[in-house]
């Protein structure tokens, strides 16, 4: 994550940083105003929204000291008090936005989770939101010591592995592998057809590849079951039933019990080894993973799309949707 994200922008990043409560136990920009994206030009990046996710042991007082700093940050909420804006914050992925905010010259959006909630999707996946975002590349901007958040960002990027090794073939090249981790979190997102460009996913990873690699190189070298031809840029992983086997068993506790929700019918049910065995002998595994993930993501990006309504309030809906739609009508007249 040490690797330079676009020209000068870690000391606006700090700028920015030091409008809030500086009670983060993690903080971390992301997305294409903090890493160049194909298809973009460079002065394009200027003009992107910044992406941030600030992650604090007490939402309500972290919200509450916000509020005595940045209160136009936020939407009608705001007349409900922190407590409230903690609560809706708990519904679905965990994570309350505040959108389209200006900030020291710049346009940004800012997630707020709970580190408790964090280190659950981190290590389990509950809903892939802010832990999808962390197996890409991005920005670090703070971090405490916090062994269990470390240990869970360690994990969640192992995971992210494990369900690509699943999902690929034998042999496969790294860039692939990067494809395929990238797209582990818009899998079932209803946002990738309506309003997101579906060549996202290559327009994240093909200019991003050595931070990719940043993050994952070690991984891939210390991991038993993979051959990883680092100067080939190529990987062999076990496709064995047994193979597979060790993978699922690897993989984090939601996904697990997805698997077996599709997999196993009702009145069986057989415990997840049982199931996941059986998953494992299956030439169509990986598309038995993937339908896993797609409803994990499904599920979790529905809710905290509907809370956007109430966290970003009309105007800046409005603004949101004329983006998107302008951003639709922008892809297919390249498309054309």
């Amino acid at each position: 994550m040490a690797l330079p994200a676009l020209p000068g922008s870690g000391v606006q990043f700090r700028r920015i940083l030091a409008h809030f409560p500086q009670e983060l136990s993690l903080a971390f920009a992301y997305g294409s105003g903090v890493f160049r994206q194909a298809g973009a030009a460079p002065s394009q990046s200027v003009h992107n929204m910044l992406d941030f996710v600030f992650a604090v042991d007490d939402s309500v007082t972290w919200h509450m000291m916000n509020l005595l700093k940045n209160r136009s940050h936020y939407s009608f909420l705001k007349l409900f008090g922190p407590k409230q804006i903690s609560n809706i914050q708990s519904c679905g992925a965990g994570i309350y936005y505040n959108t389209l905010v200006q900030c020291n010259g710049r346009m940004i959006k800012y997630g707020i989770i709970g580190t408790d909630a964090l280190i659950e999707d981190l290590f389990h996946w509950k809903t892939l939101y802010v832990a999808g975002r962390l197996q890409k590349p991005v920005k670090i901007l703070t971090q405490n010591e916090n062994g269990k958040l470390q240990a869970a960002l360690l994990s969640n990027l192992k995971s992210a592995v494990t369900a690509a090794f699943l999902m690929l073939p034998e042999s496969f090249s790294e860039e692939d592998l990067y494809m395929q981790i990238a797209g582990l979190s818009y899998c079932g997102d209803f946002r990738m057809i309506i309003g997101e460009d579906r060549s996202k996913v290559l327009n994240i990873v093909k200019p991003n590849v050595p931070h990719f690699q940043k993050l994952y190189s070690n991984i891939l070298q210390e991991c038993p079951q993979v051959v990883y031809k680092h100067q080939l840029g190529r990987l062999e992983i076990d496709k064995s039933p047994e193979g597979q086997f060790m993978q699922l068993m690897a993989l984090p506790r939601t996904l697990q019990q997805k698997i077996t929700s599709f997999v196993d019918p009702p009145g069986k049910n057989r415990d997840v080894e049982e199931v996941l065995l059986k998953v494992a002998h299956d030439p169509d595994c990986g598309l038995v993973v993937h339908q896993g993930i797609s409803g994990i993501v499904r599920s979790s990006s529905l809710i905290q799309s509907s809370k956007t309504i109430l966290t970003a309030g009309l105007f800046k809906i409005l603004d949101l949707l004329l983006n998107a739609w302008t951003s639709c009508f922008m892809i297919q007249r390249k498309k054309s």
